[in-house]
C-alpha cells in the first residue's frame, strides 16, 4: 500500500531536491564565471558580458511542503491516486506543491526522482519515531520501506554524492570570498619568447635588405592582475582592476615598417602597478544591464566575443589572433555602455568611450580627444553558430587608431610640426564561429576601415581577415589546440592630401597616394596543457610573411612559451 502511495505522490518530493540542486548549481557556475573570466581590455582577455551568465535551460520551478491536499488546485478527488496523496500529505507530510498551488500529477519521473522521493519519506518516518508518534507508522509500512530502500540503494548514494559535492563546492566558494560583499581573483602570466634573425627592407624601401631585425633575443615578460568585485545590491557590482606588466617584445626594426608586427595578448609593460579597471555594473532589468565608469569600459569588455576561446591567459598567444583588431579601436579607458538581450538568441551591446576621460587638455576628455561609438548585434541561430555584426565610429586626434595591430597609424608625421593630422574613421565588420563537433570549432572574421581628415578630401581603407580552427580536450580534457591564419589589417588604397599618405611616406618620404606594396600573412599555431583548474602553459610559434607589409624583408618566427596562473 505504502509503495503505491509512494508511487503516486514522490514526484513532489524529488522535485523539490532537484530543483534545489539546479538552483545551487547555477550559483556555483555564476560566481566561478564572475571570478576567473573578468578581466581588462589591456590582458586582452574577455571579461563577463554585462548581462550575467545563467544556465541554459531551468528545470521546473522550486516546490513547497503542503499540509492538505485541498491546497492542490490540479488535484481532483475524483483522481485515482486522490487518496494516495492525502495520504502522504497528511499522514506522513512528504509531498510538496508548485508555487502556483499545482501538483502536475501527469509528469513522468525517473529513478533517481523516485529515490529521492523514497529518502524525504523515511526522513519522515524517522522524525515521527524520534518525537513518540511511531504509532502513525505501521509495521507493514516499515517493511515495505526498508525493501525500497533497500532496492534503490544505489539511486540513494548517488544522490548523498551529489550532496556531498555540492557542500563541497559551497564551501569552496565561501573560502575564496575576500569579504562578505567583495570577491578577490586574479591571474598570473609569465611567457618565454625569442624570435629569429632577419633583414627588413626600410625606409625608404627600395626592395633592399638593409637593417637587421633588432629584437631577436629571447626575453621574459610577465602580467599580473588583481579583481576586486564588490556587490553593492543584488542587481549591482562594482568591478576594480589593479595591473602590473613587465617586459615586451620590442625593439623591432629601426622604423614604423614592422611596429606592430608581433604583439602578445598579455604584453602591457606598466613597469609599475595601476588601476586596470574602475566600473560599476547594474542590471537594469533582467534583459538590461549598464557598465559606467573611469577604467576598463572598452568594446572588449563590453561586447561578447563569439570566439569562445578568446583569452590572453588561455587562448591564442597574439593579440592579433584574439579578435578582429576593429573591436580594439580606440582602446577606450572611460565612458558608458549597455548589454541589451532583446530575444532568446539576439543581443545588442553598444558602447561610448575615450581614450583620456580625465584629461582636461586641448584635444583630450571625454568628447573633444579619441573617442570611440560601437554597437554590435550577436545572434545565435543554433546552439552551434555564433554570429556577430558591428560597426565601429572613432575618432583619432592623431590619426591612429590604437589597435596595436597591422597598419593602425592611418596619417604621416609632420617633420615641421611633429604631429600627424587626425582621422574620422568609419569600421564594419563581421565574426562568425561554428561548432562542428564538441572537439572541433571554426570561424572567421573580417573588417573594413574608411578614415578621413575632418574638412579635407580624400581617404585611407583597410581590410584585414582571419580564419582559425579550434580544438577543445585536444588528446586530454581541458587541453586546447588552435590554428590562426589571418591578414593583420592593411592599408589597400589612401588618397589623402600629399604629405600625409603613410605608404608612399615610407617608400619615398613624399606621402603621395597609394597602398602598401606587400601583404602581411600572420601564421599562429599553439597548444595549452591544463595542468590543474588553476594552471596551464602554452607553448606555441608564430611566422609571419612579408612583415611590415613590405614584400622584400625577410619572414619572421616567434617561439612563445606562456604560463598562467588564476585564482
Amino acid at each position: 500500500m505504502l509503495a503505491w502511495l509512494l508511487i503516486a505522490g514522490v514526484n513532489g518530493v524529488a522535485q523539490k531536491a532537484l530543483a534545489q540542486d539546479y538552483i545551487n548549481q547555477d550559483y556555483i557556475n555564476t560566481v566561478t564565471t564572475q571570478e576567473t573570466g573578468a578581466s581588462s581590455q589591456e590582458l586582452g582577455v574577455k571579461s563577463d558580458n554585462i548581462i550575467p551568465s545563467s544556465h541554459p535551460a531551468s528545470p521546473e520551478d522550486p516546490m513547497a511542503q503542503v499540509t492538505s491536499v485541498s491546497q492542490l488546485k490540479d488535484v481532483q478527488p475524483n483522481d485515482w491516486a486522490f487518496q494516495a496523496l492525502q495520504s502522504l500529505v497528511e499522514r506522513y507530510g512528504c509531498i510538496a506543491g508548485y508555487p502556483d498551488s499545482s501538483y502536475r500529477g501527469n509528469r513522468a519521473l525517473t529513478r533517481y526522482e523516485f529515490a529521492a522521493g523514497v529518502n524525504a519519506c523515511l526522513d519522515r518516518v524517522n522524525e515521527l519515531i524520534t518525537t513518540a508518534t511511531s504509532d502513525l507508522v505501521t509495521r507493514e509500512d516499515l517493511a515495505i520501506l526498508q525493501k525500497l530502500q533497500s532496492q534503490f540503494a544505489a539511486e540513494l548514494a548517488t544522490l548523498r554524492g551529489r550532496t556531498d559535492s555540492l557542500e563541497a563546492r559551497t564551501a569552496e566558494i565561501e573560502a575564496y570570498e575576500f569579504s562578505t560583499t567583495t570577491k578577490l581573483s586574479g591571474l598570473l602570466i609569465v611567457g618565454i619568447q625569442g624570435r629569429t634573425s632577419n633583414r627588413g627592407d626600410v625606409n625608404p624601401r627600395d626592395g633592399q635588405k638593409d637593417t637587421d631585425d633588432a629584437g631577436t633575443n629571447t626575453n621574459v615578460i610577465s602580467l599580473a592582475q588583481l579583481y576586486l568585485t564588490s556587490q553593492i545590491t543584488p542587481n549591482s557590482y562594482l568591478f576594480t582592476g589593479l595591473l602590473d606588466g613587465r617586459g615586451k617584445t620590442s625593439p623591432r626594426f629601426t622604423n614604423s615598417v614592422s611596429r606592430n608586427d608581433v604583439f602578445l595578448g598579455y604584453e602591457f609593460p606598466t613597469d609599475n602597478l595601476i588601476v586596470s579597471d574602475l566600473n560599476f555594473h547594474w542590471l537594469v532589468t533582467d534583459k538590461l544591464a549598464v557598465m559606467v565608469g573611469t577604467e576598463g569600459v572598452s568594446m572588449p569588455a563590453a561586447f561578447r566575443g563569439p570566439n569562445r576561446v578568446e583569452s590572453a591567459a588561455t587562448g591564442p598567444l597574439s593579440y592579433f589572433a584574439q579578435r578582429n583588431p576593429i573591436l580594439n579601436m580606440g582602446y577606450g579607458h572611460g565612458g558608458i555602455a549597455i548589454d541589451w538581450q532583446f530575444a532568446k538568441r539576439a543581443s545588442l551591446q553598444a558602447i561610448y568611450t575615450s581614450y583620456q576621460p580625465g584629461n582636461p587638455g586641448k584635444g583630450s576628455g571625454l568628447f573633444d580627444g579619441t573617442t570611440t561609438t560601437g554597437v554590435q548585434l550577436l545572434l545565435t541561430p543554433t546552439d552551434s553558430l555564433d554570429l556577430s555584426l558591428y560597426y565601429v565610429n572613432n575618432y583619432s586626434s592623431d590619426g591612429c587608431l590604437l589597435t596595436f595591430v597591422g597598419d593602425e597609424c592611418l596619417t604621416t608625421v609632420n617633420t615641421t610640426t611633429g604631429k600627424s593630422a587626425p582621422l574620422q574613421t568609419n569600421a564594419v565588420g563581421a565574426t562568425v564561429t561554428w561548432q562542428i563537433s564538441p572537439r572541433i570549432s571554426a570561424g572567421a572574421w573580417g573588417g573594413y576601415t574608411k578614415s578621413y581628415i575632418p574638412g579635407q578630401s580624400g581617404h585611407v581603407e583597410t581590410t584585414n581577415y582571419m580564419v582559425f580552427l579550434n580544438f577543445p580536450d585536444l588528446f586530454a580534457k581541458g587541453n586546447l589546440g588552435g590554428i590562426y591564419v589571418g591578414q593583420p589589417p592593411k592599408i589597400t588604397s589612401s588618397n589623402l592630401p600629399v604629405g600625409n599618405n603613410v605608404p608612399d611616406f615610407i617608400n619615398t618620404g613624399l606621402g603621395r597616394a597609394g597602398g602598401q606594396p606587400g601583404t602581411t600573412t600572420q601564421i599562429e599555431a599553439f597548444y595549452r596543457f591544463q595542468l590543474t583548474d588553476n594552471i596551464s602553459i602554452t607553448p606555441g610559434i608564430i611566422h609571419i610573411l612579408e612583415p611590415g607589409q613590405t614584400p622584400d624583408s625577410d619572414s619572421v618566427t616567434i617561439g612563445v612559451l606562456r604560463s598562467t596562473f588564476t585564482f
